[in-house]
């Protein structure tokens, strides 16, 4: 592009839209061969990405059950679909907008489906994955493209996350699609790519509302790059392309008579305590991420900031905005950055691909040959000939160290402590089965918070509180109901199991021991236990359900 940004921009040494001539002497037809394979062995590579990357993603998808957000967004989709199991215990309205949730309805239109969810999820992962190489293709070259895909694809953040029935998988498929519009506005600057942009952002915004944090980024791109032209008059035509996409969802809850739910979860999020310290991010993020690729995307920095363009900015300004922005918020959870993955890993793969080796490397590398090189060719030669072996090891290994903890991530069944968003909860759909199918009708649970209380809504189709669930309402989910005096219910034969978790426990010890004085005092027997293996092999109680009476 140049400085007055109206001409397309092609990366160094690619020419758009050539092929070979023929030559002389030779068939036309077969100049166009060497185009034809060369495409065919990149459809070849992008194949085997994804298949690694479904493979990863879909291996033992089913070995644990729901978590509190996945009850949630099937709930909502089933009650969305019309299915009677989970209509009375999950409203359609609750905090976010429901494009992902109606996706996934007809899935969820009778009987108990979870398995069915996930696989959407995982089918949208790999989309993402495979959205990445157009995207690294033009922002640099092909290479780049192919390499960042397989970053992505065993990236132990994006593969826990797309195993899981969340909105932020889904959301990161918008936001790349977005990216891409907005790469394709820069380098042809023709309006109907920025109209695009707005579009994939509203989508992006109506698949999760936090995502808007992603137009900070677009505007930071934007101020930060001066030989970019920045299109008023057209961001007058984007804005109302991307309101009028984002506002089907406060549409739908004024026409359903819920236009109060959005506005209480508005309060409830301006004034929600914190919920992790503020190295959060920091102690859980970079790991997931990987240490590799961080280290090879800020060494790309380093190396190649001599070539620095407007596609390091645009990419360093997807990764900061979010990140700031969700440091600063006091509510942090593990899922929150994974929009930060996708420049993450380009930055990491044009790193890879321009690797530097050094030149005493090469004459270590030069073989004998019968004529000795002359000091003017051999360090060239060398290099020539060192160069791809040392990228494609060093691609290799930047890989194998993501391939390696997302492996055992996925065959990591169970365990005594969670973080929310890292996975499903052991034992609570074998706990929430078990109420379902050993408890009357009617029956209604006590949980230590509101997260188990939506396991056993999903899996135990029975009406549960949560202990901890605050009484003021800018202290709580609106969409969650507090019990004003749980010993009340409890004399009244209101309350009829308690079921406390380990999990819930270790987030609120004073919770956990109310409700086990509550069983002690009414003479709370069990009934239920759900265990899993310690690290000495030792079977630990997970999830414990009393019955309790008057």
């Amino acid at each position: 592009m140049s400085a007055t940004g109206t001409s397309p921009t092609t990366p160094p040494g690619q020419r758009v839209g050539t092929l070979p001539a023929p030559r002389t002497g030779t068939d036309p037809a077969g100049a166009d061969r060497p185009a034809t394979r060369h495409r065919a062995a990149v459809l070849g590579v992008l194949t085997a990405i994804a298949a690694i990357a479904a493979v990863v993603r879909a291996w033992q998808l089913d070995a644990l059950g729901f978590n509190s957000d996945e009850a949630v967004y099937a709930g909502q989709a089933a009650s969305l679909a019309g299915n009677p199991r989970y209509a009375d215990l999950f409203p359609v309205f609750r905090a976010h907008p429901m494009l992902f949730q109606a996706l996934l309805s007809p899935f969820f239109r009778a009987g108990e489906a979870d398995v069915a969810g996930r696989v959407v999820v995982v089918v949208l992962g790999v989309a993402t994955v495979l959205a990445v190489y157009p995207l690294g293709a033009r922002l640099y070259n092909r290479r780049v493209g192919l390499v960042a895909a397989l970053l992505l694809a065993v990236m132990p953040y994006h593969v826990v996350v797309t195993r899981q029935v969340l909105l932020d998988g889904p959301m990161v498929l918008f936001a790349t699609l977005t990216l891409y519009c907005l790469v394709r506005f820069v380098q042809a600057q023709r309006l109907a790519w920025y109209l695009a942009t707005a579009a994939m952002l509203g989508l992006t915004m109506l698949t999760k509302e936090t995502s808007v944090v992603l137009a900070g980024g677009v505007y930071a791109f934007l101020a930060l790059t001066p030989m970019v032209r920045r299109p008023v008059r057209a961001t007058l035509v984007a804005l109302p392309v991307l309101a009028a996409i984002f506002a089907v969802h406060p549409l739908s809850q004024a026409l359903a008579g819920r236009s109060s739910t959005g506005r209480n979860y508005l309060v409830w999020q301006l004034f929600r305590r914190p919920n992790h310290p503020m190295d959060f991010y920091l102690d859980n993020v970079p790991t997931a991420v990987g240490p590799l690729v961080l280290a090879a995307a800020l060494g790309g920095l380093w190396w190649a900031r001599r070539r620095r363009s407007w596609r390091e900015t645009l990419l360093l300004s997807w990764i900061a905005v979010p990140v700031v922005f969700f440091q600063l918020w006091p509510v942090k959870g593990f899922q929150y950055l994974l929009p930060v993955a996708v420049p993450v890993v380009l930055l990491a793969a044009r790193a890879l691909v321009t690797l530097p080796v050094p030149a005493r490397l090469a004459r270590r590398a030069w073989p004998r040959r019968a004529r000795p090189a002359t000091p003017a060719e051999e360090p060239a030669a060398g290099v020539a000939r060192l160069v791809p072996t040392v990228r494609l090891a060093a691609v290799a290994v930047v890989a194998v160290s993501l391939l390696w903890p997302s492996w055992n991530a996925v065959n990591h069944a169970g365990r005594t402590t969670f973080l929310a968003g890292s996975g499903g909860v052991p034992g609570g759909r074998e706990a929430g089965r078990w109420l379902a199918a050993n408890t009357p009708e009617g029956s209604v649970i006590l949980t230590v918070g509101p997260s188990m209380a939506n396991i056993v809504r999903y899996y135990g189709s029975r009406q549960s509180y949560g202990l901890s669930v605050s009484p003021n309402p800018l202290h709580r989910n609106p969409s969650y109901t507090p019990l004003q005096n749980p010993d009340a219910s409890m004399r009244a034969n209101d309350l009829h199991y308690v079921v406390w978790d380990s999990f819930s426990a270790r987030r609120s010890t004073y919770f956990s021991e109310r409700l086990l004085t509550l069983v002690r005092r009414y003479h709370g027997r069990v009934v239920h236990t759900e265990y899993v293996d310690g690290s000495d092999r030792t079977p630990v109680p997970v999830i414990i359900i009393y019955e309790v009476r008057p």
